[in-house]
């Protein structure tokens, strides 16, 4: 009887031993759980910023749509509003016309000085920091000062030659001297409003506001 156990003992062992070597040459499953959670949490992730990306995209497009559609309903109201006011005459624009073309030549001549004083005497060059005009040290320094304030004078100028031609612009169209703050609104700061007083057309010609209007703004 004993030696029946071991004998079933022994078999059970070989057939263990048996099952092992067949399981062990066999590859092992990896578990693809782990990694299909990764794979769907970068998707949605993605999906999330590209959703984000969408709609400040389609946000900033209604913001530049609605943009638009203001300054045409603004250009709109004050066309309309423009065809209600009685702006200067034919000879007062012409009296102002004159006044900027003036002021123009004028500019254009201060210009034109500025542009001479800024030549080399000697070899008819623009002059720099490099031009042998100046050779002591203090008199380049105070050159070169003297070459920054004519050329910042310059563009000031140049800029103001910009705004008369707006304004001839602004005569031709019939709409020059008409304060562009009382279009729509008269304020009733002056009393000539909506248009701005000859006055002070004649001494600053490119205005568009009444001088009230002006130094309200300034105060904000």
């Amino acid at each position: 009887m004993t030696n029946v156990k071991k004998s079933a003992s022994k078999d059970k062992k070989a057939k263990d031993m048996k099952k092992k070597k067949t399981t062990a040459g066999k590859p092992v499953k990896k578990s693809t759980t782990k990694v299909s959670a990764v794979s769907k949490t970068k998707a949605a992730t993605k999906k999330s910023k590209t959703g984000t990306k969408s709609t400040i995209a389609r946000s900033k497009r209604r913001k530049k749509e609605m943009e638009i559609l203001d300054a045409e309903s603004t250009a709109a109201a004050r066309a309309k509003a423009l065809e209600k006011i009685k702006g200067y005459s034919k000879k007062d624009l012409e009296h102002f016309r004159k006044i900027i073309i003036e002021r123009q030549n004028e500019i254009i001549e201060q210009l034109q000085n500025l542009k001479d004083q800024m030549m080399d005497p000697t070899t008819g060059e623009y002059i720099n920091e490099n031009s042998p005009y100046s050779l002591h040290m203090a008199e380049q320094g105070t050159d070169a000062m003297e070459r920054e304030k004519t050329f910042l004078y310059a563009q000031r100028e140049n800029k103001f030659l910009g705004y008369l031609e707006e304004a001839l612009k602004r005569i031709d169209a019939g709409t020059y001297g008409i304060c562009v703050e009382c279009i729509e609104k008269p304020q009733h700061l002056c009393e000539t409003c909506p248009l701005v007083p000859k006055a002070r057309l004649e001494a600053v010609p490119h205005s568009q506001l009444c001088l009230p209007m002006k130094q309200k703004q300034e105060k904000k």
